[in-house]
Order: structure tokens, then C-alpha cells, then sequence
């Protein structure tokens, strides 16, 4: 969505918005996380006076219906992302990923959107921040508890384990 901001460009002032951004073809991984819209809202205001600098501030929100990358359960959570970007009609010699130029007065809401959204992603997509995890050995998820696998030694500490058996007393 296309926002036009040529009444606040040279002049103070805000203009509100609202938007939503359809994910759900996006891959992340090897998954599709993002089956309902994406809705945002926020602001933009004047910050630069009549330089036709603005600054973007507001929120987008989702669910995000994942497969946890550590121990393979389905889950859904709710998403939410801080907008914050600054809009320019021209373009700075050190531009960097928060910078969007205005083009015929006007914001490309949905790009603004999408990079808020990605560079806020985790990189693994978990279903609890302490997930544990699969067993290696026999694949039990270690949420629902430990696994009666036996831990194998590390063989480059077997000359250590040897040692260690030679001095306990029997």
C-alpha cells in the first residue's frame, strides 16, 4: 500500500495508518509461518521541517503458526514487531536498511512492513525459549521429560575413564 505524505513533506504534521500485508506464500526455512494477515498501524510525522525528513513509528502484529526448528511440535503464537523507519525524499550517501526514499510523496507501506517483519524474526522459529529439544540418540522430544538413553563417553576421554577406574579401590 502506496501512503501519501505530500501534506506533511515541508509542513509539521502526522498522517496516521493502517495496513495489513498477506504472508502466507513466504517461506522461512522450510516453512510457511504466516497464514494470516499481517496488520499494522502507526504514524508518520514531520521531523525534519521543511528538509522532507519523516519518521515512521508504529506496530505490526500476526500469529505465527510454526513447527519448532528443535523439537518438531506444531505450535502458533502471536508475533508483534516494533515499525520504525525514516522517510526521505532524497537519497543520503550513508543509507542504510531503516532508510526508505519517498517516491512521488508517497511510503511503500507493505516494504516497510515485510523488512520490519523479517530483520524482527528469530532465527530459529522455537516453541518456547527453552525448548530442549530431540534426544539424538532415539529421537524422544526432552520436553515431555528425559529419555532412557544411556549417555555414550566421549572416546577421546577413554585413556581419562581408564585412569580414573585404576584409582578407585574395589
Amino acid at each position: 500500500m502506496l501512503l501519501r505524505l505530500n501534506k506533511i513533506i515541508e509542513a509539521p504534521g502526522s498522517v496516521p495508518f493502517e495496513d495489513t500485508l498477506d504472508l502466507h506464500e513466504m517461506v522461512i526455512g522450510a516453512q510457511r509461518p504466516v497464514s494470516e494477515p499481517v496488520a499494522a498501524s502507526g504514524v508518520v510525522r514531520n521531523v525534519g521541517g521543511s528538509q522532507g525528513v519523516l519518521e515512521l513509528t508504529g506496530e505490526a502484529h500476526t500469529t505465527l503458526h510454526c513447527v519448532c526448528d528443535r523439537c518438531a511440535r506444531p505450535f502458533e503464537r502471536p508475533y508483534s514487531v516494533p515499525l520504525h523507519a525514516v522517510l526521505t525524499t532524497e537519497v543520503a550517501k550513508e543509507e542504510d536498511e531503516w532508510t526508505f526514499l519517498l517516491e512521488d510523496d508517497c511510503a511503500d507501506l507493505d516494504e516497510i512492513i515485510l523488512t520490519s517483519f523479517l530483520f524482527g524474526l528469530d532465527m530459529q522459529l522455537l516453541c518456547r525459549e527453552d525448548c530442549a529439544g530431540l534426544c539424538p540418540t532415539c529421537g524422544k522430544n526432552l520436553n515431555d521429560g528425559p529419555c532412557g538413553c544411556v549417555k555414550e563417553s566421549d572416546p577421546r576421554l577413554a585413556a581419562l575413564a581408564q585412569l580414573l577406574k585404576k584409582e578407585k579401590p574395589d
